[in-house]
């Protein structure tokens, strides 16, 4: 049958979506029961006003309460004050940590403080007023001759400073003593390759011998300045 259970039905089975089958032909309901009657919505309100009377005379401000946080123990602090008493061992830290108490500061308290700056009686506040622009030493190029004068006063005291490097007494280096220090460069050993992918002559010589060749293209290259197209290789020109 539709609706029968084994066992107890609990006012609480009634409630449960998962458990309520859906009546045959119907929708399932949904839905929460409502409170008893007389049962007031919202928030109830501890603070006894007295009224238009007392709002017209005065205001009663319920002043916030401040929750002392208690924080944590600095131990950085701890351990400074304990070097600076001259402790060294850890049974002497412990017995100082027994009898020293120093907490941590509260950073949020601090940032929320505003601090007051100071400012001297004859401050002037603004933007200082930009200077004008000197045209005439923009016209003359005095900037660009002030840089060259610059640019060789400064090459004077270089070279000034690299005279003063040389010290009597020091070893030169000769051609001999340089040649015998010089290690030639070895060229690395080339890496390895599959044979069929190394490089090998031509399969295929059109020339008879090596002087035939040298006297062909001898021949090309002094025809070239009359032939058009790429390397001088193309047809005679018409010009």
């Amino acid at each position: 049958m539709e609706g029968e259970r084994l066992g107890i039905t609990r006012a609480s089975m009634l409630q449960n979506h998962l458990l309520i089958q859906a009546p045959l032909g119907k929708a399932r309901r949904r839905g929460l029961p409502l409170p008893e009657p007389g049962f007031i919505y919202g928030r109830n309100n501890y603070v006894q006003e007295g009224g238009v009377a007392s709002a017209i005379s005065h205001w009663d401000i319920n002043e916030p309460v401040k929750h002392i946080s208690q924080m944590d123990r600095d131990f950085v602090a701890l351990n400074r004050a304990a070097v600076k008493a001259g402790l060294v061992t850890a049974p002497e830290h412990y017995y100082f940590r027994a009898t020293h108490d120093i907490r941590c500061k509260d950073m949020k308290s601090e940032s929320g403080r505003s601090h007051i700056t100071r400012l001297p009686p004859d401050m002037t506040f603004g933007i200082s007023t930009r200077p004008s622009t000197p045209i005439s030493d923009l016209l003359a190029n005095t900037y660009q001759d002030r840089w060259l004068q610059d640019q060789r006063s400064a090459e004077k005291v270089h070279q000034a400073k690299d005279q003063k490097k040389v010290q009597l007494g020091k070893v030169f280096e000769t051609r001999a003593s340089l040649l015998r220090k010089y290690q030639p460069p070895i060229d690395p050993a080339p890496l390895w390759q599959l044979p069929r992918f190394q490089k090998i002559g031509p399969h295929l010589e059109t020339f008879r011998d090596p002087e035939l060749r040298r006297r062909s293209y001898r021949a090309q290259n002094s025809e070239a300045a009359t032939r058009s197209g790429h390397l001088g290789q193309g047809i005679y020109n018409t010009c």
